[in-house]
């Protein structure tokens, strides 16, 4: 089945101000996506969802500069999509959309669900963690992590990870104060659910480590990405100090970046995102995590498309465990599926379509038709 055109569809949708969040010193203010659809001769075509992160004018610029590559080419054959560089966020994230849409199109073309691609025997439903904790701002109301852990609890998600809040230098934030907190919430949720840490590399090692070891003692799911990246000897050295899986690697693109990772035992669980490296490249650093006794949770911080991908991964590859689902995305998070899947009880039940198992809504460029500028502001106090 031969490729005939590549297109971009871009989305946002405005925050209501009651559902703006700060984090850091980032105030956010819209949600973004980027769809890309690869049209075959034959009239069937496949969507992928391209991380947002990559800008979605840029995105779309990318996947027309790629088409002439790709127009042409069998839909079916390993070979067609491009391979991201780990150089340019809005390339890799084009080149990502376009593979997660051709593996769309070959689980059309074969009757299969994308899982049944990818495995020989997938589950027919995944368990969900809820990501947020962006919301709690260090000078009005922190508690307000502990109110929200607690609804996630009472909807059955089996864990909940959050980030550490607005920036601490504002309000004199110290790792003592930020334990404290954590104290409170480990408490409320206690039995019901399991937390994780997401340091969006903000802390220093010294600050990290103190607040690793509690998290350890506290049973905390993971810690992820606490401190800057590129200190690969940082997270070796956290990693060796705790048994708590210490993760990573969410902006990484190839299995190239994350060999030294991996070499020095720096992460206990990798973090690629198919949104940035498509399906194809996430099962070859599936794979290599595997033969090296890592397990991989995929990031997935955007819309439902990405979701979908990252949710048959799960089913069908066997050290993917629990899929990421963003919290506050608002809206635009599934009102782009024509049917969104069934999720209850804190699991995804992947639908009986080929496929990634949904299709665009009738309209839904016109409902949500991109708005220009950056998805979040600066906010200075």
């Amino acid at each position: 089945m031969r490729i005939t055109a590549l297109d971009t569809v871009c989305l946002s949708r405005m925050h209501e101000p009651e559902r703006q969040w700060i984090t850091a010193q980032y105030r956010t203010v819209k949600a973004d996506c980027a769809v890309v659809r690869v049209h075959t001769e034959e009239g069937l075509v496949g969507i992928g969802e391209a991380s947002a992160y990559g800008v979605p004018p840029r995105i779309a610029e990318w996947v027309d500069w790629l088409a002439p590559t790709l127009i042409g080419k069998d839909a079916a054959d390993p070979a067609t999509p491009p391979h991201p560089n780990g150089r340019d966020r809005a390339h890799d994230a084009a080149v990502a959309g376009i593979d997660c849409a051709l593996w769309d199109l070959r689980g059309k073309m074969a009757g299969k669900r994308v899982s049944e691609l990818l495995g020989a025997s997938p589950a027919d439903s995944v368990p969900m963690y809820a990501s947020s904790g962006c919301r709690y701002d260090w000078r009005d109301r922190p508690e307000q992590l502990i109110e929200e852990a607690v609804g996630y609890a009472d909807q059955g998600f089996p864990v909940m990870k959050f980030r550490i809040g607005t920036d601490w230098a504002w309000d004199g934030v110290t790792v003592d104060r930020f334990l404290g907190l954590v104290r409170e919430l480990h408490q409320a949720v206690a039995g019901k659910m399991k937390l994780a840490l997401d340091g969006n590399c903000r802390l220093t090692l010294d600050e990290a480590l103190p607040i690793a070891m509690e998290l350890d003692r506290l049973e905390f799911a993971w810690l992820e990405e606490p401190i800057p990246w590129s200190d690969i000897d940082g997270y070796a050295t956290l990693a060796a100090a705790v048994d708590m899986p210490v993760t990573g690697g969410e902006s990484f693109t190839t299995l190239e970046q994350f060999r030294p990772y991996i070499e020095k035992r720096a992460y206990d669980i990798v973090q690629p995102d198919a949104g940035v490296c498509g399906l194809t490249e996430l099962v070859r650093i599936a794979e290599l995590a595997a033969h090296h006794g890592l397990k991989l949770y995929p990031h997935s911080w955007h819309n439902g498309l990405m979701a979908m991908a990252h949710a048959h991964a799960v089913a069908a590859l066997p050290n993917l465990e629990i899929l990421e689902v963003c919290q506050i995305q608002g809206p635009l998070q599934w009102d782009i599926a024509a049917e969104p899947p069934v999720m209850d009880n804190g699991q995804l039940h992947l639908p009986d379509s080929p496929g990634l198992g949904i299709e665009l809504a009738d309209e839904v460029a016109g409902r949500y038709p991109y708005i220009e500028g950056h998805y979040a502001l600066t906010v200075d106090r």
